[in-house]
């Protein structure tokens, strides 16, 4: 059993019995034993909580509720109660004629035996509910020099937050806040909340369903005196407030922030009588949560989220499910019906034209994607950016690079031309530009993926004459000097974005020698399942094409160029150490039949010679490839 599954049946907070009467009994878990277990539980898995998180939220949109508290507000200089608390009393002692203390709190205990505690400061000073309103509007509105200073304004944590709502992802939001931080994060956004703050308010309220963003205020509005907060008054919600609370607890999952647990029985009482274990509690906390909180966590048996802030943490939550969101690949049935449309458009040449608008709309989605604002020329390199582009750029192109495939495993030929307007309309649009050079090499990417797409399609239909065509065909030069063959320019390491030490940046290929092949011929073994067909060996017919294409770019060579003496640089991808499959490839290259065929094509210049000595280059190429 995993141990997730094993933590959540241990943490149940009630006994139980197995089955047949005279069962042991196994009380619930001590807090320490239940901490052990998560830790395993966490550490067992291969994604941080954080990423479980984000993944939840994305793939179950609207679905999580947020709970947050204090901690959410406290970086933008709203206090919490316990600092309204120690300033309440340095106001009343300064008023009363005391100096002022480096530790108000032992000047508290020495003045009156106990502990400072706000529902107790509140009820001695006799405060009426108007009365402490107005206490807390001046600790809450901002003044002029605050807006000047930044304070007491929308912190980095609620503008994510309203992004996470604005995109669809959240829709509820449980707050023991007074403040409107939330609410102006969410209409600088343009999203116009349904904020329930008191009974009334909940009354006349769109329901719940119906709503972008429902905003339940627990504890009410700092400009409406129906406050809550005082020990007393948290003790019980009125019923319609617990209603609402229930549903939205066994509705929900539940993402908590700011909020110790500690405090406010009434909203403890409200989680402790909900045990939903429909969807997932992640609670976040800085450093270890307290006894209450790891009693509510046991109870919906929950996850624990450590966090150093409020602000990186719900920016983290947001950028993983923005990212999660931009690289989501069309559905399976999506790209399918757009594979069996080109198939069924090239079976028969009365649909040449559904064929050329079905490529034109494709064509024209995949440069509005390219276009998005995530794709900046000037942010800083990092191997994480790199990793987040190469994501978007591979989940935006696959549709049209299995389109792509097809035309070259089923096509005849005559799309060469659509297909090199295609990749010329994306490598000419984006092989230019200004900023960081990663990421202005990285935007005809998409283009290098359309040239491989096409050549694996043709080398598996063994369309030799259209392979050399197409690899031959001119595209304009990124520096703009003139016109350069496609296998110059967009194929394998010719192609400028191919540097090796950037390409190590993704997941696991930190010691690849060849790391774009190896991705692309990771990346097309999946892909080419919807056009390739039965493919008794993908490595084999991978690195022929990339052999192939590699022969074709030394035809740019004249013959005495290809001698031993001469330390000619080839484009070599996963063949150079991959020495059994490069074995195999030769030898079928120069088998009579395949040679012949090839030569035929216009490879090795139609001559037997040049081909042999091209080869011949490719092996003293390969040797020399570093470690």
């Amino acid at each position: 059993m995993p141990c997730q599954q094993i933590l959540k049946l241990l943490a149940r907070p009630r006994p139980f019995r197995l089955s047949g009467p005279k069962s042991p009994y196994f009380p619930p878990l001590t807090d320490r034993v239940f901490w052990f277990l998560a830790s395993i539980t966490m550490s067992d898995s291969s994604h941080s909580p954080l990423t479980r998180l984000a993944f939840s939220i994305y793939e179950n949109s609207g679905v999580y509720a947020l709970l947050i508290g204090s901690g959410v507000s406290r970086p933008a200089g709203i206090p919490t109660g316990w600092q309204i608390t120690l300033d309440l009393i340095r106001r009343i002692a300064v008023a009363q004629g005391e100096n002022e203390q480096p530790d108000w709190v032992s000047w508290y205990r020495s003045r009156y035996g106990k502990n400072p505690d706000y529902s107790e400061l509140i009820e001695e000073l006799g405060l009426s509910p108007e009365e402490r309103r107005s206490i807390l509007h001046s600790y809450i509105e901002p003044t002029a020099e605050d807006r000047e200073n930044g304070r007491k304004l929308p912190s980095t944590a609620h503008y994510a937050i309203a992004d996470l709502v604005e995109a669809g992802h959240i829709r509820v939001i449980v707050t023991t806040n007074f403040d409107h931080l939330l609410e102006d994060a969410l209409r600088e956004r343009g999203v116009g909340p349904t904020v329930v703050s008191s009974v009334d308010a909940l009354k006349g309220a769109e329901p719940l369903t119906h709503t972008k963003c429902y905003l339940l205020k627990l504890h009410g509005d700092y400009k409406d005196f129906r406050i809550l907060n005082t020990e007393h008054e948290l003790s019980k919600y009125p019923p319609e407030i617990d209603a609402i609370l229930d549903r939205i607890f066994d509705e929900h999952g539940l993402v908590v922030c700011g909020w110790s647990g500690e405090w406010d029985h009434a909203l403890r009482a409200a989680i402790l009588r909900n045990p939903s274990r429909r969807y997932s509690m992640f609670w976040t906390t800085v450093g270890k949560p307290n006894n209450r909180a790891v009693e509510l966590i046991n109870h919906r048996a929950g996850n624990f989220v450590p966090i150093t802030d409020a602000d990186s943490f719900f920016a983290n939550v947001r950028d993983q499910v923005e990212t999660l969101a931009s690289t989501h690949r069309k559905s399976p049935q999506t790209t399918d019906l757009l594979v069996s449309s080109t198939k069924r458009y090239l079976a028969e040449d009365k649909y040449r034209i559904r064929l050329d608008d079905l490529f034109e709309s494709e064509v024209r989605s995949l440069l509005r994607k390219l276009e998005a604002p995530e794709f900046s020329m000037h942010d800083q390199w990092s191997g994480e950016e790199f990793r987040r582009r190469i994501a978007i750029y591979d989940a935006a192109v696959e549709p049209l690079a299995q389109m792509v495939g097809v035309l070259g495993r089923w096509g005849t030929g005559s799309q060469i031309t659509m297909l090199i307007d295609i990749i010329r309309s994306i490598h000419d649009r984006y092989s230019q530009g200004s900023g960081s050079v990663p990421w202005t090499h990285l935007r005809s990417y998409p283009a290098v993926v359309l040239v491989t797409a096409y050549g694996v399609g043709l080398v598996r239909s063994r369309s030799w004459h259209t392979l050399h065509e197409f690899l031959s065909s001119s595209v304009e030069a990124r520096d703009r000097v003139g016109l350069r063959r496609v296998v110059e320019e967009l194929f394998s390491s010719a192609w400028d974005g191919a540097e090796n030490h950037w390409w190590r940046s993704l997941e696991g290929f930190h010691r690849r020698k060849t790391a774009l092949s190896d991705h692309l011929h990771q990346m097309f073994l999946e892909w080419g399942k919807g056009f390739l067909g039965l493919v008794r060996d993908f490595e084999i017919l991978y690195e022929t094409w990339e052999i192939i294409a590699s022969l074709t770019y030394c035809e740019r060579f004249r013959l005495e160029d290809l001698n031993e003496n001469r330390g000619l640089w080839i484009p070599i991808g996963r063949s150079g150490w991959n020495i059994e499959v490069r074995k195999t490839v030769f030898e079928r290259i120069k088998s009579d039949d395949l040679c012949q065929t090839l030569l035929e094509a216009g490879f090795g210049k139609g001559n037997r010679e040049f081909l042999d000595r091209t080869l011949s280059c490719y092996g003293r190429a390969a040797w020399r490839m570093p470690l």
